[in-house]
């Protein structure tokens, strides 16, 4: 695990939109648009599966999470580790020498990685001009860079739908892709805050790994396939699961940074890792309301909430590859 990490941080460059010298100001309603995001958030994610449940049963569940936080081998055990990927082509994406043609003969070794790739570079991210066909042309469009994150967003994918039942199986693709867009916003937001692009998008990937185990954690704790609906208990879960997360990533060794940050979150002196990531899901939740019409454009937590730098950030996950 921790050759793998420090493998993928040893040649990352910046991320290939990231505005130079833009700096993201504080939103304009306050520490308050974040709460109101997380509870629309939350609601619309329990939507099928949320009910009302008493204070003493939110506790509970509450409790069981920080405990399984307080527990590093115990909570690490409830997920796969992250799997050795491509081994060779991540030893090359260290290597600054490497030219885009040994990517791609090593790429097309894998007829799935190529799709990806292609489809990567065709995405909204990128925005080509015209459509991107063969896989020289895309990793000449998205770079080492992108190819590293593409590599680690494969990597995590499974660590996330990993719920096979109730509640969790349901929300896992709404979480999962919520995680993939939280990775790209940080990753742009990254350079004006003063984070690492790939630490931001590692910290991205990872920072709802505890909340799908928080929610297999709820579903035995309460009534089978449900949880508690209310937009304050979510909030608070968030915040118990990404302490979850955090312990796991220490657990796997990831950079220090990235493990702060993802605690981090919201604390009065948060690293600018931690402010980055902050931003970042909150970007990543408004667009899955924006998608699902939950929200207008025009909603004041868009256009009152975002600066401009955020407002395009938001724009770039419209139709992220998944």
């Amino acid at each position: 695990m921790k050759n793998w990490i420090n493998r993928m941080l040893s040649s990352a460059d910046k991320a290939p939109d990231a505005a130079a010298g833009a700096t993201p100001q504080a939103d304009e309603l306050g520490d308050d648009h974040g709460v109101q995001v997380d509870a629309a958030y939350y609601r619309w994610l329990t939507a099928s599966g949320g009910y009302q449940a008493g204070a003493d049963v939110e506790e509970h569940i509450l409790d069981l999470v920080r405990t399984l936080a307080a527990d590093p081998q115990a909570a690490s055990g409830l997920v796969p580790r992250i799997p050795e990927l491509i081994p060779k082509l991540l030893r090359d994406l260290a290597d600054d020498d490497v030219s885009t043609g040994d990517l791609a003969r090593q790429v097309e070794q894998d007829l799935v990685l190529v799709a990806e790739v292609i489809r990567e570079a065709n995405s909204a991210y990128y925005r080509p001009l015209q459509a991107v066909k063969s896989l020289d042309s895309a990793l000449m469009m998205i770079g080492q860079n992108g190819l590293r994150m593409l590599l680690a967003r494969i990597a995590f994918r499974p660590l996330i739908k990993m719920a096979d039942q109730g509640f969790a199986r349901q929300a896992a693709p709404l979480v999962w892709n919520q995680s993939e867009k939280c990775a790209l916003a940080s990753s742009l937001m990254a350079p004006g805050l003063g984070a690492g692009v790939f630490e931001a998008y590692l910290a991205g990937l990872m920072q709802n790994l505890g909340l799908v185990v928080a929610f297999r954690l709820a579903e035995r704790a309460v009534e089978s396939g449900k949880i508690p609906g209310s937009s304050e208990f979510g909030r608070r879960l968030f915040d118990v699961s990404r302490g979850l997360s955090s312990t796991i990533a220490a657990h796997w060794e990831f950079p220090p940074d990235v493990v702060e940050a993802i605690a981090g979150v919201g604390q009065p002196d948060a690293s600018p890792l931690a402010q980055t990531l902050e931003r970042g899901d909150r970007i990543a939740k408004l667009r899955l309301l924006l998608d699902a019409h939950v929200l207008l454009e025009d909603d004041a937590l868009v256009t009152e909430g975002l600066n401009s730098f955020e407002r395009r950030c938001l724009g770039k996950l419209t139709d992220l590859p998944g």
